[in-house]
């Protein structure tokens, strides 16, 4: 087993567990003891592959994007989540877990969201499947992605507001966790990244991998050779790059990720983790957060919705923590100029959050023959009025 995946007591080096309240422990055990039984089980994999392909309309293209590759002197592709049904990646694990939930008996969901990407995708799979939804949503979050609280509303999702603390992700996700508590039996939390007590972390990133697993087949087509030489994207909790680097993990492939600066690491408005945090327990695992000399959560701070959540997965701790990944970080200016820069170099407008992982592109220097793919996590739609403001159009 590699190293950098997940023991059988829930860890990632020291990263992970499950430090969780009584009241949720038959739930997390109930999931932990069932959740790679039914994913191994062939009926399952039948129709996660089988709703991936019709459904979702998986592969996901490689894109050989020339222009941007001519811009940076390296072969650049862009795995292409942002054509996924729903716009994102999220979409990949909501429906793994909707499949789960089903097997396990639950009639009701929960899910937390920030961008709103994951609350759209989690709604779409209720609705799919005739379950009751409840998504939480920072009142923040809900004024900056109205486009995506009227898509869940349409498709029967009731959106509750978290009206605590910054009122962004890490408030929602609180919510949400005290809504399980209150309802153990019949309810089922969609957890949206590789975050949360085990088994989500690893389940999470079982689902997304799927990212990397067509990534070598396609790369192998179109290069000769399964891996490229550097893997990129952008973490906020860190779904998207889990998924990125779960089939690279072990490969001699550079894993860079690139969490959200906002304002500059230094400006007291950023989510910055790896470079700020240090080592805590947030939301029912141990992992790196941001945190005041006394414990108490720092606010972060991001322009992109999706992005601004004050620590990362346990699997990315210990990925930094290891030296196994490269964590940096891009502001709030050079990701809204990576995203215009994208745009116009190759007509794709992509989501503010991939944009930070475009942004470091303009930090690398490239020897001229490295192949590097970057998720492409999710479309601009739900951006364009951010980037209408930012870029007075």
């Amino acid at each position: 087993m590699s190293k950098y995946q997940v023991d059988n007591r829930g860890y990632y080096g020291p990263f992970g567990g499950a430090y969780i309240p009584e009241m949720l422990f038959p739930n997390v055990e109930q999931l932990e003891q069932q959740y790679l039984e039914i994913m191994n089980d062939p009926s399952f994999r039948a129709e996660f592959d089988q709703l991936l392909k019709d459904y979702v309309g998986r592969p996901s293209p490689l894109y050989h994007a020339k222009r941007l590759s001519e811009r940076y002197g390296a072969t650049i592709f862009l795995k292409r989540e942002d054509l996924n049904h729903t716009g994102a990646h999220k979409i990949n694990n909501t429906i793994g877990q909707i499949l789960l939930a089903e097997r396990l008996g639950k009639k009701r969901i929960i899910a937390e969201t920030g961008a709103g990407q994951h609350g759209v995708a989690t709604a779409t799979v209720c609705a799919l499947k005739g379950l009751e939804c409840v998504v939480y949503m920072g009142e923040v979050d809900i004024e900056r992605q109205a486009p995506n609280v009227a898509r869940m509303k349409m498709m029967g999702a009731t959106v509750v507001p978290a009206t605590s603390g910054s009122k962004t992700l890490k408030d929602a996700t609180n919510e949400a966790l005290r809504d399980w508590i209150n309802n153990p039996l019949d309810t089922h939390y969609i957890i949206g990244s590789v975050v949360g007590p085990h088994p989500y972390p690893d389940m999470v990133a079982r689902f997304q991998s799927i990212i990397s697993a067509e990534t070598k087949i396609q790369l192998l087509e179109k290069t000769g050779k399964e891996t490229p030489d550097i893997a990129m994207a952008c973490v906020g909790g860190g779904s998207n790059a889990a998924g990125m680097f779960y089939n690279f993990v072990d490969d001699d492939v550079r894993l860079i990720a690139v969490e959200a600066a906002g304002h500059g690491v230094d400006s007291g408005e950023t989510a910055a983790t790896t470079v700020l945090g240090k080592e805590g327990v947030l939301h029912g695992s141990r992992s790196i957060l941001m945190q005041t000399e006394d414990g108490q959560v720092v606010e972060p701070y991001s322009i992109s919705a999706g992005l601004d959540y004050p620590g990362i997965g346990p699997q990315h701790a210990w990925l930094f923590k290891s030296g196994r990944g490269e964590y940096v970080s891009a502001t709030d200016d050079e990701a809204m100029q990576a995203g215009l820069r994208l745009t116009q170099l190759e007509g794709i407008i992509p989501a503010i959050e991939s944009s930070h992982a475009l942004a470091h592109l303009e930090k690398m220097t490239f020897k001229g023959d490295e192949v590097v793919v970057v998720c492409l996590s999710g479309r601009g739609d739900k951006d364009l009025d951010n980037y209408m403001k930012y870029f007075n159009l």
